[in-house]
């Protein structure tokens, strides 16, 4: 039987929010190796806190946005190496930086881990997994530091309200709002969701607890926003 492959974006703040979240990742380690016997899964991993902190200070220094998104992708990259590691790989082949590597990985292996794959203005790690899925035709799921989609930041609006359910073209709307940033915290960047809009792929965004994963891997119900229709 071909499994099913899985386009996840590890948001970098689940990763490492001020250090790194062992109990967080061991579960996600067991939560993913389970399903492997369905699946092949694609982990695509945010930069994160540490990312946040290299553009800042670049920021402050005065260098161009592009300078501070290249850093930014660094921050991927090295958070997608140690999750390798984490998960038991060797890597001995080195990390995927373009589409065809993690095609040709994907061939061998059930879990592929990546960075941003190469530099594109106005991207964020998002942007990379919407293309991945994208090209495999498949789902995408957004783990994140929040529940899901919320009519404002639910970390500084008290009355921010949350959303289950939303089209396509309305996600893409409230993604325009926002003005692109390197490092920008909105759960998936302005670039992803026009990807997201144009190929109709189907999305979901879930917070840390990771039974909800579970729960969409498993076809069941979930507590989370989906993205479709």
């Amino acid at each position: 039987m071909k499994k099913e492959v899985i386009v996840i974006s590890l948001g970098g703040s689940v990763i490492i929010p001020n250090n790194i979240d062992y109990n967080f990742l061991r579960k996600f380690k067991k939560i993913i190796k389970s399903h492997t016997r369905k699946y092949k899964f694609i982990i695509n991993c945010g930069g994160g806190n540490i990312a946040r902190k290299y553009i800042s200070a670049l920021k402050k220094s005065g260098a161009s946005t592009k300078l501070q998104s290249l850093s930014g992708i660094s921050a991927t990259r090295m958070n997608a190496r140690f999750l390798s590691h984490f998960f038991g790989k060797d890597l001995d082949r080195g990390l995927a930086h373009k589409m065809k590597t993690i095609k040709k990985f994907l061939r061998k292996q059930d879990i592929v881990f990546c960075g941003a794959l190469e530099y594109k203005p106005e991207q964020t790690s998002d942007s990379t997994s919407a293309e991945i899925t994208k090209v495999f035709k498949t789902k995408f799921i957004n783990i994140t530091n929040v529940q899901g989609l919320y009519t404002a930041d639910p970390k500084k609006t008290k009355h921010a309200k949350f959303i289950p359910v939303i089209s396509w073209r309305n996600f893409h709307k409230m993604a325009k709002k926002i003005k692109f940033q390197p490092g920008q915290h909105f759960v998936i960047d302005q670039t992803a969701s026009k990807i997201i809009l144009e190929n109709k792929i189907t999305t979901y965004i879930v917070g840390k607890d990771l039974k909800q994963l579970d729960n969409i891997l498993n076809k069941k119900p979930f507590k989370g926003t989906t993205i479709g229709g």
